[in-house]
């Protein structure tokens, strides 16, 4: 989805910041934000400095844009044109990452239109839930360590893009799903279905036996060397979106 003329999701001038839901809604603590839907038709969720400890998933019966909570660490949240941007201040290294005891933050989608994700600038602890959503593009920047994505069933080809390394990596498809997996830099430890491969230094690019002629698939890529990376089907996915 093409952004705005003239905005930038970063610039407080130019981007609308977010709705605080009301106290009596706020039902499980922490800081809550909203948007309504509106006219938009095609949804972004864009973090830009990063994400640590953060369970995205979606809700077709979601009345709003989408629904976010975060608890210890309050963002800037930011929404313009069907365009969810979100800030973390910049914490020390260290500080980032002794969090143990930290609850997650929480963003919920809207299923019914469909959604670009996009995290730059790192991240950690990820739990991305997308069984019901329309995924359009899903890209992680800047390395990436313990995460878990669930995918939902493709429309035409989508690329799985991750940059800069990956660390303890599951992403899971449903069962009878075509996909691709090209890795470049090395990996070690990887499984791609049935097939397990304990080191290689060179490129690889393996695909389902029934890729070719998919018409819906998934395009996943892999820059920056991977180490416990896993690309398989998972059986009994629904299609009713994860459970908020």
């Amino acid at each position: 989805m093409d952004e705005p003329e003239g905005t930038h999701p970063i610039n407080p001038r130019n981007t609308i910041p977010a709705r605080r839901t009301p106290l009596e809604d706020r039902e499980k603590g922490g800081e809550h934000f909203t948007a309504p839907l509106g006219s938009s038709r095609n949804g972004r969720l864009r973090f830009t400095s990063g994400a640590h400890r953060v369970v995205i998933q979606a809700d077709l019966h979601l009345r709003g844009l989408y629904r976010a909570r975060f608890e210890n660490r309050t963002p800037m949240v930011g929404v313009r044109g069907g365009i969810v941007t979100i800030r973390y201040p910049r914490f020390p290294n260290d500080d980032w990452l002794d969090c143990g005891s930290e609850r997650p933050a929480e963003v919920t989608l809207n299923a019914q239109i469909p959604w670009d994700i996009e995290v730059c600038g790192g991240v950690s602890r990820l739990l991305a839930d997308l069984r019901g959503l329309r995924l359009r593009s899903l890209r992680l920047e800047g390395g990436t360590s313990r995460i878990e994505v669930m995918l939902p069933a493709p429309s035409d080809t989508v690329a799985v893009l991750i940059l800069g390394g990956a660390s303890n990596v599951a992403i899971r498809r449903p069962e009878g799903v075509a996909a691709r997996l090209r890795v470049e830099g090395g990996v070690t430890n990887l499984r791609f279905d049935d097939r397990r491969i304990g080191a290689a230094g060179s490129e690889l690019d393996l695909k389902s036996r029934n890729y070719d002629r998919a018409a819906d698939r998934y395009d996943v890529t892999i820059a920056g060397g991977a180490n416990n990376l896993s690309l398989h089907e998972l059986q009994e996915m629904t299609d009713s979106g994860a459970s908020t």
